[in-house]
């Protein structure tokens, strides 16, 4: 997502760049979403892979979020004819016949989840799609879903200040045989041992509109970040690593999103693989940043009142 949209300027040569030593290295799932940068993310990831074998790389597109020529938000649509017209524009622009994970950003009220997945369902059996899964929803939801065609994976946020997910989520999650894919591993780079509360925003900026991100909240959230430092230092390891390797940590069946837009960054976040985190040391880790010890809610009101997973 940042490559192309929300998080302040990209440089497109450097994203490439950054997307092929990824792939140099071993990675290959990559996720994006049509509505990232109004389809240009996906136009990024077409140009990466083209000198590359399709079979090599897993791509990941969710789709439903609207948005206007400005950039604004302006809903959610994931009717069965608009995740079909989505998906035929995806293909288009990703430059290939199919994608390997296809999920709705965000689900409403007014479109049973059942007949969303149905339509993905058909688009499994036409060969367009290989998996379906989903996004930000409720355990209720994923059972639901399920019962129609079963769920690949669960994007869900996932991180050391944001563990919402371990009180009813993940378990119905290991119940169905479903994948966690955790994003927000680093919470948008607070996490990252990088940021500073003077760091200006631009209004482009996503995290200008964060709660955690706001004057009220960011000294005690970096707060956090200082004690899971100390921690890290002791281990050796940088503090993007310890959160990194904190979610690695969780299980097989948890695959952390890392969102590095640069080839140091990228470096880095793989660093945290070769990290092998001890009973003790995870402890020490939780011990710094305590469940719901963070200040400020994942998104703003608007936001979090559109989170079906926030229901339980």
């Amino acid at each position: 997502m940042g490559m192309s949209d929300l998080y302040g300027p990209a440089d497109d040569g450097e994203s490439l760049a950054t997307i092929d030593a990824a792939l140099d290295a071993g990675i290959d799932l990559l996720d994006t979403g049509d509505f990232y940068g109004s389809g240009r993310n996906e136009l990024l990831l077409g140009k990466a892979l083209e000198a590359r074998s399709r079979e090599a790389v897993k791509i990941s597109v969710k789709f439903g979020a609207m948005r206007d020529p400005a950039g604004g938000f302006i809903g959610v649509d994931v009717r069965p004819p608009a995740v079909k017209n989505a998906l035929a524009q995806t293909l288009v622009r990703l430059g290939t016949d199919y994608v390997d994970i296809y999920r709705p950003a965000r689900i409403t009220p007014e479109v049973p989840i059942e007949e969303t997945v149905g339509a993905i369902a058909e688009m499994v059996e036409a060969g367009h799609v290989r998996h379906i899964g989903l996004s930000e929803v409720s355990s209720e939801t994923l059972r639901r879903a399920q019962a129609v065609h079963p769920i690949s994976d669960l994007q869900i946020e996932y991180s050391l200040i944001s563990r919402g997910i371990e009180g009813g989520i993940l378990p119905t999650c290991r119940e169905l045989g479903v994948g966690v894919t955790a994003y927000g591993v680093l919470s948008r780079g607070l996490l990252s041992g990088y940021w500073s509360a003077d760091r200006e925003l631009s209004p482009a900026d996503f995290r200008a509109h964060s709660p955690r991100f706001s004057e009220d909240s960011l000294g005690h959230n970096l707060a956090l970040v200082d004690a899971l430092g100390e921690v890290a230092e002791s281990l050796g390891i940088t503090v993007a690593q310890a959160a990194i390797a904190w979610v690695l940590s969780r299980g097989e069946d948890v695959v952390p999103l890392v969102g590095a837009r640069r080839r140091d960054r990228l470096a880095e976040a793989l660093g945290a693989a070769e990290v092998d985190l001890s009973l003790e040391q995870l402890e020490r880790i939780e011990a710094a940043v305590p469940v719901d010890s963070a200040s400020g809610a994942r998104y703003d009101s608007a936001q979090m009142a559109m989170l079906d997973s926030e229901r339980g």
